[in-house]
């Protein structure tokens, strides 16, 4: 297999910043790169899509996702992360690995596959600010694919995985927390101590145990994660600020998870800075997890969070070239083997997939 033009298109990728929320130029190399393919390719904000040919609405839609933001250069790099560079069947660069092998690999698959008699529509989404979970990314299309009349039934999500399929991903709850008291004077005695209040309630939490436990994801997990209070040694803190990190599961919504947490504490108020991003998991019986697994793929839950974290309606699953240890790291890169064996693979999957 050629897998020339997916290295050109990667590479020029690399050598384009698009870090989230300003991928624009990444989002115009994309849509030209399917123009001239004659992919007839549509775009909204930075997300770039397009259909099969002889989309038909009364088929199920596979969405094929992956997304083109990265983020910020590690400052340990020793390698220039906008040079992309191909040593020893490696190709270097800032987002080789997460996730720009998934988009090449990717729009390959789709490509090769758009003008195919198959039992499903194909939907290709290469989409903006993942890294951040941003309003102009997947927030933004999945609402504009409703508008268009299109329902999505699944999709394939493409992140490093080693093309093992992760059928499963915690959601994220952080709550900004704040814990009143009174102050005076410390050499007094004076005043209610704001810190012990909220050591009171950090107390409740972290033994608090989650009635219902999923089976796939296992308990709901929390943490403290920061503590900020008081403004000098000898005046008792009136007030003292804390941020709880919370991994949720399928046993819950996040809403739930907010509510059930409010009522274990007595002094603390608890605000969720969001609830949207939330835990994923597909049926082991789901023709996707099928076809995956019948190409050798063993199943496992991600330990981290992706855009299927925003599709509420529909099953998804996360699968891609590259290795999750290599993302966010300096000197990332993506082995051009990976890439090849992701374009067989995502082919296969797919001309033996039945929705």
């Amino acid at each position: 297999m050629s897998i020339e033009a997916e290295i050109e298109l990667l590479s020029r990728m690399v050598a384009t910043p698009s870090l989230s929320r300003q991928e624009g130029d990444t989002a115009t190399l994309i849509y030209d790169y399917l123009a001239v393919a004659g992919a007839s390719p549509r775009r909204i904000g930075n997300n770039v899509w397009t259909v099969s040919e002889g989309f038909d609405p009364h088929r199920p839609t596979l969405m094929l996702n992956s997304h083109h933001d990265t983020v910020r250069p590690a400052s340990s790099y020793t390698r220039d992360p906008y040079a992309p560079t191909v040593e020893n069947g490696r190709l270097y660069g800032l987002g080789s690995n997460d996730a720009g092998a998934s988009v090449v690999s990717l729009i390959r698959t789709f490509l090769d596959l758009r003008a195919a008699k198959l039992p499903y529509n194909l939907l290709l989404a290469i989409t903006a600010e993942e890294e951040v979970g941003g309003e102009g990314g997947m927030r933004a299309f999945l609402p504009m694919l409703a508008e268009e009349g299109i329902t999505v039934d699944c999709a394939i999500v493409g992140e490093p995985t080693g093309m093992q399929p992760a059928v499963a991903e915690r959601g994220l709850v952080v709550l900004d927390c704040v814990t009143e008291g009174v102050t005076g004077h410390a050499a007094r005695g004076e005043g209610i101590n704001a810190i012990y209040r909220a050591m009171e309630d950090i107390d409740r939490l972290r033994s608090y145990v989650f009635p219902l436990t999923s089976q796939v994801l296992g308990p709901v997990t929390l943490n403290v994660t920061q503590i900020d209070a008081g403004w000098q040694h000898n005046a008792i803190p009136d007030v003292c600020k804390w941020v709880v990190d919370i991994r949720t599961t399928d046993a819950y919504t996040n809403e739930e998870v907010v509510e059930l947490l409010r009522a274990q504490v007595r002094w603390s108020t608890l605000t969720p800075r969001s609830t949207r991003v939330r835990a994923s998991v597909i049926d082991t019986s789901h023709p996707l997890v099928k076809a995956a697994t019948e190409l050798g793929g063993r199943t496992f839950v991600s330990p981290t969070t992706s855009d299927m974290s925003l599709m509420y309606d529909f099953p998804s699953l996360k699968i891609g070239p590259g290795q999750s240890s290599r993302s966010h790291s300096a000197d990332e890169y993506v082995c051009l083997s990976e890439i090849e064996e992701a374009i067989d693979m995502y082919r296969r999957m797919l001309l033996n997939l039945k929705l």
